[in-house]
């Protein structure tokens, strides 16, 4: 039956050389395919880029205590084991973002991918080595995008409040150096990819970065009294986020196959919040609607 079916297809082609090509991220792209969204649930792996930053070390803390398995991509391996020791459940993924040909090998078995990476708004030492908003935010975004493979059931992207407001004040000042511009950027090749998606658009960071070497004492910070959170599908948040809402959004939302396809701005508000339970972060994320047409 196999012989038949290759038989009936022109010379020289291969089929399973096609289907890849076809769900390729080029191919996604330019035929408009959308891999259908997927929720994704304890005991699946989650590739971490930014695990050793301020958001990505408590996503990878609270991913690894939820049951899920965590590749912690990062150029650095000892900063890794530095930060998270030999925690189960999570294994390094060395790699560089501005070098795609380092990717594939880590995206190997991965059924979701966060990206959380980021650089400084203005320059400083963090920039050395090309670490710049356009690397950062722009290329390594794209060589992310460009190397999942088409069975990744979601992309989630961290970007910022502001990226559809950087011509007005005070985010202008903020893109002087085009960090708005190149997150912006970097959503627009995820949105186009053809892969599950969901971008959340923090407020000002506040809450960390902790320096903390254990994975136990990262799950016990707490915000404060600044425990609610403010979700809107519009880049019209002011404010801050707290990096322990932004990183348990994330791992709240990989759950739902409902949040696919849609940039959430988020903040931090006084009150309790939804804290940790899953049908009370479900609501908040459904109860955000576009406005009704006028």
């Amino acid at each position: 039956m196999a012989q038949m079916c290759c038989s009936a297809l022109p010379p020289g082609l291969n089929p399973l050389r096609t289907r890849a090509e076809a769900t390729s991220p080029s191919a996604r792209r330019s035929s408009g395919l959308r891999v259908t969204a997927a929720a994704v649930e304890p005991g699946a792996t989650v590739l971490v880029a930014g695990a050793t930053g301020g958001v990505g070390q408590l996503l990878t803390a609270k991913l690894l205590d939820r049951g899920y398995k965590v590749k912690a991509l990062s150029r650095n391996a000892d900063k890794l084991q530095q930060l998270f020791g030999a925690a189960d459940g999570l294994s390094p993924a060395l790699a560089d973002l501005r070098d795609a040909s380092s990717l594939p090998a880590a995206l190997e078995g991965v059924d979701a991918v966060v990206c959380c990476t980021g650089t400084t708004a203005f320059p400083s030492k963090r920039w050395d080595g090309g670490n710049n908003p356009e690397q950062t935010d722009y290329v390594s975004v794209r060589n992310l995008v460009h190397a999942c493979p088409p069975s990744l059931k979601r992309f989630v992207l961290t970007t910022s409040a502001g990226v559809e407001r950087s011509g007005k004040f005070p985010f202008a000042i903020l893109n002087l150096f085009g960090v708005l511009k190149y997150k912006r950027m970097g959503e627009q090749e995820l949105e186009a990819s053809g892969l599950p998606y969901l971008i959340l658009r923090p407020n000002r960071l506040t809450d960390g970065p902790y320096t903390s070497y254990d994975v136990n004492t990262l799950l016990r910070n707490t915000s404060g009294s600044r425990q609610d959170v403010t979700l809107s599908l519009h880049d019209d948040l002011m404010g801050e986020a707290s990096r322990i809402a932004v990183a348990e959004a994330i791992v709240q939302s990989l759950a739902l196959d409902f949040v696919e396809g849609r940039r959430y701005s988020i903040g931090s508000k006084e009150g309790d919040g939804p804290g940790r339970d899953p049908a009370k972060w479900s609501a908040l994320f459904s109860s955000v609607k576009e406005p009704a047409a006028v």
